[in-house]
């Protein structure tokens, strides 16, 4: 299995791909205000690298549940010297992490490979062609709503048939615009629009997204499902969210995002590891 991002080509199976968070905004639900000034941003990706990440994932807009969304112009104006600084000085994958078709075109121009689409419920035509033109990396999250309103109660019948069920005809609708398979990887979208239940659910089947044959990311490093269920504050949700991707590795995931990444890379090298013995 082969995905993609533009001048990156990642082959599957493989050691697992550690996506490093960068997140120059506000408001942030685990590490807002820390990167806004992009010196800073930069500094911390380049860290992130060299403690193992091999995707750097840059975002301009916070999607925490009940965020406030920010203009076209403040979004690039946050992430688009970011990328361009990077782009001079790291050789890792650069990725966007935006809703905005205008902002990833420009993070593409800027150097990025790859957007990180957390809206791809939406019918985007315009932001797919973008991805198509550019040849780029596209990382297609599940989501129900959006950010301001995902968590007023979402329901499911069976939300692993139904994620499962949003992937294949999201599929079709990229490939019959420009965005062949290659350049797809799946995000069920943990957190998003699903209660702590859903996301237990998802997280404990996600071997099930296999029959789709596209690389799967998973997303949970500090996320609030761990406080609801353990009673943990956001400083104390490291050893859980490792265990959740260690957990990823035996599931088959391919690519985990995190803020932490040193100690993610141990604990997922370690974890192929004592897999390969099984």
């Amino acid at each position: 299995m082969r995905w993609i991002a533009r001048d990156f080509t990642f082959d599957f199976p493989r050691p697992m791909v550690v996506m490093g968070i960068v997140n120059t905004t506000p408001d942030s639900f685990a590490d807002g205000g820390q990167f806004l000034n992009s010196g800073s941003a930069v500094d911390h990706a380049l860290r992130l690298a060299d403690e193992g990440a091999e995707i750097i994932d840059i975002g301009g807009e916070s999607t925490r549940p009940g965020s406030a969304p920010v203009s076209e112009e403040e979004e690039l104006l946050r992430v688009v010297p970011v990328i361009e600084r990077l782009a001079k000085r790291s050789e890792v994958a650069l990725s966007v992490d935006t809703q905005k078709p205008v902002v990833a075109k420009a993070a593409l121009d800027a150097g990025a490979s790859i957007v990180n689409d957390v809206a791809a419920n939406r019918e985007s035509p315009q932001m797919w062609q973008v991805v198509a033109g550019a040849g780029a990396g596209y990382i297609c999250m599940h989501m129900r709503g959006t950010p301001q309103t995902m968590q007023a109660k979402p329901r499911y019948d069976d939300v692993v048939l139904e994620v499962g069920g949003f992937f294949k005809k999201r599929l079709a609708r990229l490939a019959e615009h420009g965005v062949s398979d290659a350049q797809v990887a799946l995000d069920p979208g943990i957190g998003f629009g699903k209660t702590l239940d859903h996301n237990i659910k998802l997280l404990s089947r996600l071997n099930k997204f296999s029959v789709t044959e596209r690389p799967l990311l998973v997303g949970v490093s500090r996320k609030s499902f761990i406080g609801n269920l353990l009673g943990t504050s956001l400083e104390d949700r490291l050893p859980a969210s490792l265990t959740c991707a260690v957990w990823s590795v035996a599931e088959g995931a391919n690519i985990v995002r995190v803020h932490d990444v040193a100690e993610t890379v141990q604990a997922v090298r370690m974890a192929e590891a004592l897999n390969e013995k099984v």
